[in-house]
């Protein structure tokens, strides 16, 4: 059951959210937690969240409730990721992008084609280049609990089909607050706009901004096709959705509790990988089969070609080690 949680509340609450938390456990003692997301309703984020919060419900005795809050009622992203930091939100499943301000490192992960899929992605996560991430979430007080799936990106638009990267030119692009995908939109051309997700579909329909990148799941979750009629299956990168702990509550939290939360955030997150996967196949033919959309390929090659450059950037960036080992790791 979907508990919804005003940001004025739970800000009003934070001060003696430590309170409660610190109390000496006995039978009766209960932890509170909350959880935010920006994802809309029925987007297997929202899902996956929402089942999370019931595993451990359930296998807390209720002991442990979580309160979700998605479709940005706690803020967006950064604001979601500070109150994290000071452990006024217990828990967020938040974008690659966002993140990487903390962890600039996490960016890399979208170099432009560097995953053909997103389990290829998750292959690397899940061995030494995961592990050496973990190390990095820890120095910005944050318990990641694992990594979800926010897919291989497409382009749409309002203007016409995108074939080629030229044809990317004299268009505003939203992306989110991430360097990875500016520095890819405007090596191939296109003029570049932060915006939140939140008022993105505004933002598409008043024209502020000519089109977005997003996994074809989120575009059909926020019904961005309604004002973007040009989909077109650029595949340009991959990202991740951490799903993150505060380090705060996270040390409060006794063995036992810590435990349930491990294990329901890796059911919650198989959920939400597999759900992914299943709304790309869908909507990748339902959006094909709408005679009100118009959904094409585009010249791979080109693409690949247009971007190249920007590994050769981030290879010169102060972690330029960290991006060769990635590289490394997503050849084998």
């Amino acid at each position: 059951m979907k508990t919804t949680i005003s940001r004025r509340t739970l800000l009003a609450g934070a001060i003696s959210a430590p309170a409660i938390l610190t109390l000496t456990r006995g039978a009766s003692a209960a932890t509170n937690l909350t959880l935010g997301h920006n994802a809309a309703p029925g987007n297997p984020r929202s899902i996956a969240t929402e089942r999370f919060g019931e595993l451990v419900k359930e296998r807390s005795g209720g002991n442990i409730s979580v309160r979700v809050a998605g479709s940005e009622q706690l803020g967006n992203e950064q604001s979601l990721l500070t109150s994290l930091r000071t452990g006024a939100v217990s828990m967020t499943v938040n974008s690659q992008g966002s993140t990487s301000a903390l962890i600039p490192e996490l960016a890399a992960l979208g170099l432009p084609f560097l995953f053909a899929d997103s389990a290829a992605a998750f292959r690397v996560l899940e061995g030494p280049i995961g592990e050496e991430l973990a190390q990095r979430f820890a120095k910005v007080q944050m318990v990641p609990l694992g990594w979800w799936d926010n897919g291989i990106r497409h382009i749409t638009n309002s203007k016409r089909p995108i074939v080629k990267p030229a044809d990317l030119k004299g268009l505003k692009i939203r992306t989110p607050p991430d360097p990875m995908t500016i520095d890819i939109f405007q090596a191939l051309g296109a003029g570049t706009e932060q915006i939140s997700f939140g008022e993105l579909y505004i933002a598409l329909q008043q024209g502020v901004v000519d089109g977005q990148e997003n996994p074809l799941t989120n575009i059909a979750s926020s019904k961005l096709f309604e004002v973007n009629k040009f989909i077109s299956l650029s595949g340009h990168k991959w990202e991740s959705s951490p799903f993150l702990m505060s380090q705060i509550t996270w040390t409060r939290l006794p063995a036992p509790e810590r435990e349930i939360i491990k294990t329901a955030a890796k059911e919650a997150g198989d959920l939400q990988r597999k759900l992914f996967a299943e709304n790309e196949a869908k909507f990748n033919t339902q959006f094909r089969a709408d005679p009100n959309l118009a959904v094409n390929e585009v010249d791979k090659p080109a693409f690949r070609e247009a971007s190249a450059k920007v590994v050769d950037t981030w290879r010169g960036k102060p972690f330029g080690d960290f991006v060769d080992k990635l590289v490394k790791a997503a050849q084998v």
